[in-house]
């Protein structure tokens, strides 16, 4: 038996955008507006207007997660449910109740609430009246939406989140053209990393300043990370994978939690003309407001070789210039997603956080297998037989636990994710939940994974053994 330390988080990620659906919001966010004007660039023109219909339907959703065995689970607060006004941070009375229900809802279950605060979600407004995070006054505001939060629910929080993902907002919207604007600007793009990283101290400080860490609760972010593995010991291939490093990982971690930006990429970009504008005052409070939480999203390695072609301009620069990606042969794949399968790189990951970042306590915020067409893996009972997503968690906490007792200071596991939820572009196309959606219907069943993961929170850890027992099929 593989056990895990005490307390140890056994849960499960989800955002607003993607299981609420748009009932009573009164703004829309990026991805709104865009389902809204181009309908087709969503996988079967599905988008977000029910997503997992959590709005209606959290009080069975919760019960169901139970269930699976989760004690915690990661939400989103959306800007546009809860504020009216952005630039006075006025509150909307429906989204108010909404959240103040979920977070009840989730303690009388005793799973406990980590709450993020922007999950791709900027509301559209925002940017087409300021550009987005391209603008510092646009930080100001979701400061204010911030503090609007910490006042609300800052009694029930212990966690608080500040981004998710924030290399996705960057490589998304401003380089490789898949999340709205689709912008394909890298001047920009470096901008609003530095912006991003600018809102992550402000708010920060806000929470602190404004007394939200007065009985112990902490305040974090969550990167999507992975080391960066070169496709030889070529010299060449060394180089592009240390700079894929610095843009994919350090951009963001390094800020977090070191409270300054890495020398070597402040200078690569200074040299290339698109280092990011900045104060004094913003690097002093950046330094002195570093997060007490991290939280770590992985699903596929990053592999590097050096690059096939240089842009002929510094106003065609990307940060791909440095690096290109790198298909190792015979690797092990995901084919529904068309990503590679690597969990030893949660052990590289642990080290990492444990040897450059001052052992910081982490969890992995998310790790997950999206999988097309489940209804391929029924059984005879109707339920789910995702064996698969067993055999992908357990390999994923085998190398973790390895981590741990190597002595990072993990403190759990947030499976992507709890009910198959909407997923963007992809909307479901692909499934990645302890439970089953029908989206026609909104029928919700447990798969064989959601029992075997709740077999696995209840003994705080797991067996070596390949078969899970029999389970009977719940529906709601």
């Amino acid at each position: 038996m593989k056990k895990f330390p005490e307390q140890f988080w056994w849960g499960s990620a989800t955002s607003g955008p993607q299981a609420e659906g748009r009932f009573n919001k009164p703004h829309a966010n990026v991805f709104d507006h865009w389902y809204d004007i181009e309908p087709e660039k969503f996988y079967n023109q599905v988008g977000p207007n029910t997503a997992s219909n959590f709005y209606n339907s959290y009080k069975e959703d919760i019960q169901l997660m139970k269930e699976a065995g989760l004690n915690s689970l990661r939400i989103s607060i959306q800007w546009t449910r809860l504020i009216d006004d952005f630039e006075t941070a006025s509150l909307n009375e429906d989204g108010v109740q909404f959240y103040h229900n979920v977070i009840d809802t989730l303690l009388e279950a005793g799973i406990e609430p980590f709450v993020g605060l922007h999950h791709f979600d900027l509301p559209v407004e925002l940017y087409h009246q300021y550009g987005g995070w391209e603008s510092k006054k646009v930080v100001d505001l979701f400061v204010k939406f911030t503090q609007q939060c910490f006042a609300l629910y800052g009694d029930k929080v212990r966690y608080w989140f500040v981004f998710n993902e924030p290399m996705v907002v960057v490589d998304g919207q401003y380089l490789y053209q898949f999340h709205y604007p689709n912008i394909r600007n890298g001047k920009k793009a470096v901008q609003v990393a530095y912006n991003i990283v600018l809102a992550t101290a402000k708010t920060i400080e806000a929470f602190r300043s404004g007394g939200w860490d007065r009985d112990g609760q902490q305040i974090g972010t969550i990167l999507n990370l992975t080391p960066s593995y070169p496709a030889s010991d070529r010299a060449e291939d060394l180089k592009a994978s240390r700079i894929a490093d610095l843009w994919k990982n350090q951009l963001f971690l390094d800020p977090a939690v070191l409270g300054e930006f890495p020398s070597e990429l402040v200078e690569l970009l200074t040299a290339d003309g698109v280092l990011w504008e900045s104060t004094e005052e913003e690097k002093i409070l950046i330094k002195q407001n570093t997060i007490d939480l991290l939280g770590v999203n992985f699903y596929h390695p990053s592999r590097a070789k050096e690059p096939s072609i240089i842009p002929s301009s510094a106003s065609d620069w990307m940060p791909n210039q440095y690096f290109d990606d790198y298909e190792m042969p015979r690797r092990r794949m995901n084919v529904d997603k068309g990503w590679e399968i690597y969990p030893q790189a949660l052990y590289d990951i642990s080290l990492n956080i444990r040897d450059n970042y001052g052992n910081i306590p982490w969890f992995v915020s998310e790790n997950g297998m999206g999988v097309s067409q489940e209804e391929r893996f029924m059984n005879a009972e109707g339920q789910i037989d995702d064996f698969y997503r067993i055999d992908f968690i357990k390999e994923h906490l085998e190398w973790l636990h390895k981590g741990i007792e190597a002595g990072s200071d993990c403190r759990g596991y947030h499976l992507w994710t709890a009910i198959d939820n909407w997923s963007w572009t992809n909307a479901y196309r692909n499934r990645y939940g302890l439970v089953s959606n029908d989206i026609r219907t909104q029928v919700k069943t447990l798969k064989k994974s959601g029992y075997w993961f709740k077999q696995v929170s209840e003994n705080n850890g797991f067996s070596d053994e390949k078969e899970v027992k029999n389970v009977k099929q719940k529906t709601k």
